[in-house]
């Protein structure tokens, strides 16, 4: 499922409310038990996909359906970090999902993950192994599991995963995907649960990198609210003729696909117009172990080890395994392991000197479910050999598939990394190496949405604030159409009277309102909090356009007074103070 093709068939006529009709009955025949933690009944789905029909259908992710890493928050849908005792329900969404939503795409559900993120394997879930959507006998790949499997079964147009090791990448090579993870900071990563909090990106999976530069045009960008969040300018450039690296030495596990593959990536990127250039990987491998051998692995300790100890029937074997061998860490190894990194960091840096991008195979090897359940530490250990040190020494990557393995039955892929904010060049040589034509990573897109305000929200008034604060710029002062009639609704309580427009094609007339411009993520905030009976739906403008606006259920007229003769709501207020 390519977002462009179902753009196509959004503007042949197709609905979202439509298209939740088929992916249901696609989820029920996928029918696989161990893929979704969370999913919502079918008339909540229609429920969302109602609500985004009364978006602007030109929002860049309009009905645009996607699935959820169960360790990011949705509102009103648990979050388990496939620990069903850790569960709780979110009250708001997480940054990036919220952006997303804004942007007019709808959430499917919660997918499955290695519990608390901890696996590149896929199989350390209470939950089950979600199936690898190529062939089931092979892993799916993880933490992502789920959130790559989603997308590889068509169920979804993309997923958000998270990546701290390789948990964005791996999956995505077993799956025939992109898999982007992002420069830190580059994503917020506020509503996520942490891993290692300092090296944590969110990360998206896609079928084409045209999809990823849409989805990233949308989600990328400073968040105040995210400590870890930065802004970051791109940098560098990877012109028709650059310079690649290729390791001097490889390990590849004795897989016996997996070298052939990678010699038929480098001839690849050599037609591209590349100059492999080798260099010495020993300074990215050896901070790689210091990810899991090292201090930074008491970074999930600090996350969830209070609910381990409370809690330690609850959290699978391995996993738990894992966590509580991250206890032992004092602050003085920390502070050695930190001076440790920056000596490896400056080595590993002097290789950007001589290239633009560095080649990596995406994982050594491929293996089955039945070897990583025979074998589950040292497995998944092999496969993070070349996506550990990434977070660790602040590069972009970029998985991408190449080729097929085990006479056509498995997949795999390889990685381009580069330095911090060469995301963009990295999804357009991503691109190029797939045969897709995209030039440029799309600047964040924050497209404005207008909503009309009839009453306490007008320039002036009491709940002006409200769009004052999340930032609106004014559009307009205008008119309705003459179809509406206006109720001052009683106070109650504390809340004072509000106004109530309701259309009536008969007897109704033009009232004076104001358009305000939000931001997605603005305006999805605000409406969130609109109390019943009001609500936002599409309000006529004198001039014919048909916008977001406050409208009010038939209801809200019961007991209210009608002033509709006064031709707006200030009109009104002022008729009441002489």
């Amino acid at each position: 499922m390519k977002i462009a093709e179902l753009k196509k068939r959004y503007a042949e006529g197709l609905k979202p409310t439509e298209l939740i009709e088929e992916l249901w009955e696609k989820i029920a025949a996928w029918d696989d038990p161990a893929l979704f933690i969370h999913l919502p009944e079918k008339d909540e789905l229609l429920a969302m996909a109602e609500a985004v029909e009364s978006m602007p259908g030109d929002l860049p992710l309009w009905g645009i359906p996607f699935v959820v890493k169960d360790n990011l928050d949705v509102e009103g849908m648990p979050t388990t970090a496939a620990c069903p005792a850790f569960s709780y329900v979110p009250a708001v969404d997480a940054e990036v999902v919220n952006r997303l939503r804004a942007a007019g795409a709808i959430p499917l559900g919660k997918a499955n993950l290695d519990q608390f993120a901890t696996g590149l394997v896929g199989t350390r879930s209470p939950y089950g192994t979600p199936r690898n959507a190529i062939d089931a006998e092979f892993l799916p790949g993880g933490s992502s599991s789920g959130s790559a499997s989603s997308v590889a079964a068509g169920l979804c147009c993309f997923s958000l995963g998270t990546d701290t090791a390789g948990s964005g990448r791996v999956p995505a090579a077993f799956q025939e995907l992109i898999g982007w993870k992002p420069t830190k900071g580059l994503l917020s990563t506020r509503g996520v649960v942490p891993a290692c909090r300092s090296l944590d990106c969110v990360s998206v999976f896609a079928n084409t990198v045209e999809d990823v530069s849409l989805i990233a045009g949308v989600v990328a960008g400073f968040d105040e609210g995210d400590p870890f969040s930065r802004e970051i300018e791109p940098v560098g450039k990877i012109g028709p003729a650059f310079r690649f690296g290729v390791p001097l030495e490889l390990d590849f596990a004795d897989d016996l696909d997996t070298p052939g593959l990678f010699a038929a990536a480098v001839e690849r990127m050599k037609a591209l117009g590349g100059e492999p250039v080798g260099i010495d990987l020993k300074p990215f491998v050896e901070a790689a172990k210091l990810l899991y051998e090292g201090p930074w692995v008491a970074e999930r300790w600090a996350a969830v080890g209070g609910f381990v100890e409370e809690n330690p029937g609850e959290i699978f074997p391995v996993t738990r395994k894992i966590l509580e061998a991250s206890k032992g860490w004092d602050a003085a190894a920390t502070f050695r392991a930190q001076y440790r990194m920056a000596e490896l960091a400056r080595v590993a840096a002097k290789v950007w000197k001589d290239i633009e991008v560095l080649l990596l195979p995406t994982t050594p090897r491929i293996y089955t479910v039945a070897e990583v359940l025979d074998e589950p530490f040292q497995t998944n250990a092999t496969l993070g050999k070349y996506t550990n040190f990434m977070n660790l020494l602040d590069l972009s990557a970029i998985a991408v598939p190449a080729g097929k393995a085990r006479g056509g039955r498995a997949r795999w892929g390889v990685t381009f990394a580069a330095p911090a904010g060469w995301d963009g060049e990295l999804l357009k040589l991503a691109a190029r190496f797939g045969g897709e034509a995209v030039n440029e990573l799309p600047k964040p897109q924050r497209p404005a949405i207008p909503v009309v305000v009839c009453g306490a929200h007008l320039e002036g008034l009491a709940l002006h604030w409200q769009l004052a604060e999340r930032g609106a710029t004014l559009r307009s002062r205008t008119r309705t159409a003459p179809v509406y009639r206006m109720y001052a609704m009683p106070a109650v309580g504390s809340i004072p009277p509000r106004p109530a427009l309701i259309r009536d094609e008969e007897e109704g007339g033009a009232i004076e309102v104001e358009v305000w411009d939000l931001s997605p993520a603005a305006f999805g905030d605000f409406v969130s909090k609109i109390p019943g009976p009001l609500g936002i739906g599409k309000v006529l403008m004198e001039n014919g356009e048909d916008l977001p606006g406050f409208i009010a259920e038939p209801r809200a007229a019961d007991g209210a007074e009608e002033i509709t003769g006064f031709g707006g709501w200030k009109a009104w207020l002022a008729s009441k103070s002489t």
